[in-house]
């Protein structure tokens, strides 16, 4: 008889590599019953999430068939600014594989190795199963071995599974759209950041975006550049240091320059409804960015005149029902959930 009744796993798999596979070799080892958790869905396809949930689905599913165990492949979404609502979710995930609710002997696998770990120390009902650092290996390596211009097959050949080397050369020859775009989000990044290397502190960036509300629908850019090219927005951008006189202004200059709203801008400062910081350390490919987000909420009625300028291609105002995670940019779909009360 196996040490635990069931084992939960929860990664993003980005891609999934040797390591996964000796986590998933060990559980199988302590285990006839794998919950694995597959995190941050239903995002867009990004340096940092390049693949998509069916796709990582492939990769895992590929390696766990080998070892004989009972397994579930369940799909969660990020909730990084409500650890709490995050937690739950993977407690309903668990709940949902298992029979009988009054189990206790649970694991939860992986290895501790920085603050991107901590989640599993949120689930205490559970036994903590340590596994050990299997090389210096991580998703993020392979992502920067896969996504260069100069690809060499041979670099990833020896991190990871055959099947997910199938899976890359297949992505690399059948998505070359996807891949292309990564490559040029990740060169735009890159090349951002270069002047800022030589400082002795990395630097922390300020922006401001618009959520502004009417009859429904909130009004969103898409953007015409990278990072996030072709994903849809809040309006906004950077603080301008000289000119702007405070960062309600700097929100107002950009609403009005990226959408020309017909709007009178005393009208826009008039309805801010509500504020709030958001900080997430993760929440820019551009380096630690905190944005300042205000909520404009306009009468109801006739929506106004908006038009594409500046750095945004189109502008246009959505209906609520019809924003989706994975066609936002950054984390503007958590913005625009803070603003409506989700």
């Amino acid at each position: 008889m196996k040490v635990y009744s069931h084992i939960v796993l929860i990664g993003r798999f980005q891609p999934f590599h040797n390591g996964h596979e000796e986590t998933i070799s060990r559980a199988a080892e302590l285990t006839d019953n794998l919950i694995i958790i597959v995190g941050s869905c239903d995002q867009p396809r990004t340096y940092k999430n390049p693949f998509n949930f069916e796709e990582r689905t492939q990769m895992i599913s590929s390696i766990v068939n080998q070892y004989g165990v009972n397994y579930e492949i369940n799909h969660s979404v990020d909730y990084i600014y409500n650890n709490p609502k995050w937690i739950t979710q993977i407690q309903e995930i668990v709940d949902g594989c298992i029979d009988n609710h009054v189990d206790n002997n649970i694991g939860i696998i992986g290895h501790k190795k920085d603050r991107t770990s901590d989640y599993l120390d949120m689930f205490p009902q559970w036994v903590h199963i340590e596994t050990p650092l299997f090389e210096p290996l991580d998703a993020t390596t392979v992502r920067e071995m896969f996504f260069r211009e100069n690809l060499n097959f041979n670099f990833i050949r020896g991190v990871v599974p055959l099947s997910t080397l199938a899976f890359l050369q297949y992505f690399y020859h059948n998505k070359r759209d996807a891949f292309d775009q990564i490559i040029a989000e990740r060169q735009h990044v890159e090349k951002y950041n270069i002047p800022y290397a030589p400082l002795p502190h990395a630097p922390i960036f300020v922006t401001t975006d618009a959520v502004v509300i009417q009859s429904g629908h909130v009004l969103m850019v898409k953007r015409k550049a990278e990072p996030g090219k072709g994903l849809w927005a809040l309006p906004g951008g950077f603080v301008n240091a000289n000119t702007d006189r405070s960062i309600e202004a700097a929100m107002l200059r950009e609403l009005r320059e990226e959408t020309g709203i017909k709007v009178p801008e005393p009208v826009l400062a008039g309805s801010i409804v509500d504020n709030k910081v958001f900080d997430a350390i993760g929440r820019s490919s551009r380096g630690r960015t905190v944005t300042h987000a205000f909520k404009i909420v306009l009468p109801d009625g006739k929506l106004p005149r908006v038009k594409g300028m500046d750095d945004a291609e189109k502008a246009k105002w959505v209906p609520l029902s019809e924003v989706k995670r994975w066609e936002c940019f950054e984390d503007h779909y958590d913005i625009i959930s803070w603003a409506i009360g989700g």
